[in-house]
């Protein structure tokens, strides 16, 4: 046995030097590399808007705390729109095509970036658009082009929103499997499904107002960049007026039917390369690593600091997809010690989460506003528990299309009491006293138990109102009205008073840097999330080890079904009372 325990030793020691080695050659490779630029810029170049790997705002800071090893991402939106700004000014830059895009932005996303596209054409530069099919989130972002080409096989779906919400409650009738819910706010709808076989008035009237809202913005925009009138656009999408190349074209929509040769034709004769030639093309996530080390002025002494809170907030230390108190506390304390830093800007971009970490964060900033002023920059939600800790800002900033509001709060436990006694299962319990059981899911709910629930709901949506009300100049009564669970676009969250002003994250750093008193300064982004060994092994599975986990579910799943398993891995992950967005909404 002796000798078997030392082979075993032996065996696990070689397999953790391994390991070791492995990850030494990794970080010394990256940290090797981490000083070169990844691309060189030839003189009449063209950026090619690839977003299709773009998604989060802030890619993200890592120290792994066990190596020393610190690693920067610079391909979120934030790097993006920094590196559409230098290009404007790169005399080495001509223009941007966007190709065949598909990506991932969420609605205020595709805003800030085509905003940021209008920006770079004054320069008088091109900004040039093809595709073999337009999606509708995709031509709301390449409508701006001032070219847009369509394959003479495609078309452009253009048809105005919808969203589509499952009722299952003759389900669980049906299944001896039921929901049992708990809730404030007769618009959280997030809960409704389990309750109703149809659609509440309530809900039809928020969901109505909401997608008329998102619209009427997206209209907007692309009557502004095509010449079309807002009426001219309604019948178009009423009549699926764009549903074939010939009348994408007659109707306006796009300027040129062409195959994808004739577009880098077009292109070359504008950069007048010969036609046999190619033309130099960079991506726009390398020119993104490439402008990282120049858009800042480091001889600036003044800093706005940027948080980034993106994600579900769920508690612990959080990373560029959840929102953790560890490293949000941790950037707000970094962030009002440095004497450097005049102001802070935190961006949010959120459908809420864990009530008692939206509160660990909201404490945070009320003691930060104390010493430096805080603004909040909102970005595709900042609903729910995303709105708390956004409320006691001293000024918040929405784009026209965030879904924020939604303040509410609820409580949902599964219960197969009936699926129990269909097939067999009964559940005894033994107990010292009246409520030592607390909940089981094969017993039904005890209406103590559910009494204890529903008072800590009652307290945390009375937590939450006021911290809505003392932050926002309200009375409780007034943010109640607009409350219940009820989630708005940017524009009508600004006519209620839930927002100051409709803007992007640049609107709100400049309006950080007059509360901070300066004109001249740069921006700091945080946070820097703290990482161990076991967090990097953690993202690699069994021989595999060149992918992570999430790169190996998308190959076997596909994006759809992949999401779909991130969204339950975060219901099975969330504990306590949620604060939380009541659905998700998705644009094609």
């Amino acid at each position: 046995m002796r000798f078997l325990g030392n082979v075993l030793a032996t065996i696990v020691g070689i397999f953790i030097f391994c390991m070791i080695f492995f990850f030494g050659i990794i970080i010394i490779g990256a940290i090797a590399g981490s000083g070169e630029d990844t691309v060189s810029v030839k003189k009449n170049s063209v950026i090619e808007l690839d977003l299709s790997k773009v998604s989060l705002d802030y890619a993200g800071k890592t120290n792994y705390k066990d190596f020393n090893y610190f690693e920067a991402h610079h391909d979120g939106v934030t790097d993006i729109l920094n590196a559409i700004e230098a290009a404007k000014t790169d005399d080495k830059i001509k223009g941007i095509s966007i190709l065949n895009n598909q990506s991932q932005l969420g609605l205020a996303q595709s805003k800030a970036v085509r905003d940021k596209l209008e920006e770079f054409k004054k320069s008088g530069k091109f900004v040039y658009a093809y595709a073999n099919y337009y999606t509708q989130g995709e031509y709301y972002l390449n409508s701006v082009a001032d070219q847009v080409y369509l394959n003479p096989m495609g078309e452009v779906d253009f048809k105005g929103l919808s969203s589509e919400i499952i009722y299952m409650k003759d389900l669980q009738e049906k299944s001896g499997v039921k929901m049992e819910v708990i809730r404030h706010g007769k618009y959280k709808s997030a809960v409704e499904p389990f309750l109703a076989q149809e659609m509440s008035p309530e809900n039809r009237e928020q969901m109505t107002v909401l997608l008329n809202s998102v619209w009427n913005t997206i209209v907007a925009d692309i009557s502004k960049s095509r010449k079309l009138s807002v009426a001219q656009l309604n019948a178009i999408a009423n009549t699926l007026g764009a549903r074939t190349p010939e009348l994408a074209l007659a109707n306006k929509l796009v300027d040129k039917v062409a195959y994808e040769d004739e577009y880098h034709d077009m292109i070359r004769a504008k950069l007048k390369v010969d036609k046999k030639e190619k033309y130099d093309i960079v991506s726009i996530t390398d020119y993104a690593k490439k402008a990282s080390s120049t858009v800042e002025d480091y001889s600036k002494n003044d800093i706005i600091a940027v948080i980034y809170a993106q994600g579900e907030i769920a508690g612990g230390e959080g990373d560029v997809n959840v929102i953790g108190e560890g490293s949000i506390k941790r950037s707000l304390q970094e962030a009002r010690g440095d004497k450097d830093v005049k102001a802070i800007v935190l961006r949010v971009n959120s459908p809420g989460g864990s009530a008692l970490t939206s509160e660990l964060i909201w404490r945070e900033i009320e003691i930060t506003k104390k010493v430096k002023p805080v603004v909040v920059s909102m970005g595709n939600y900042a609903a729910s528990g995303g709105y708390y800790i956004a409320a006691n800002a001293d000024r918040i900033f929405a784009e026209p299309n965030t879904i924020t509001g939604s303040i509410g709060v609820f409580g949902m436990l599964p219960n197969m009491n009936q699926l129990g006694k269909n097939i067999g299962i009964n559940a005894e319990q033994v107990k010292t006293h009246e409520n030592a059981s607390g909940y089981s899911v094969f017993e039904p709910i005890d209406e103590n138990f559910k009494g204890f629930v529903l008072e800590s709901i009652e307290k945390t949506y009375a937590t939450f109102l006021k911290r809505v009300a003392d932050g926002r100049k309200m009375t409780t009564e007034q943010v109640d009205a607009i409350a219940q669970g009820r989630v708005w676009t940017g524009v009508d969250a600004h006519k209620l008073g839930l927002v100051d002003e409709i803007g992007g994250l640049d609107a709100a750093i400049k309006y950080a840097a007059k509360l901070g008193k300066t004109s001249s300064y740069r921006t700091e982004n945080y946070p820097e999330y703290e990482k161990s060994f076991e967090d990097m092994l953690a993202n690699f599975t069994g021989m595999a080890m060149f992918k992570t986990k999430e790169q190996l579910l998308k190959e076997q799943l596909g994006e759809e079904g992949f999401q779909m398993l991130e969204q339950i891995k975060r219901v099975k992950s969330r504990k306590g009372i949620q604060a939380i967005m009541p659905y998700e909404i998705v644009i094609n």
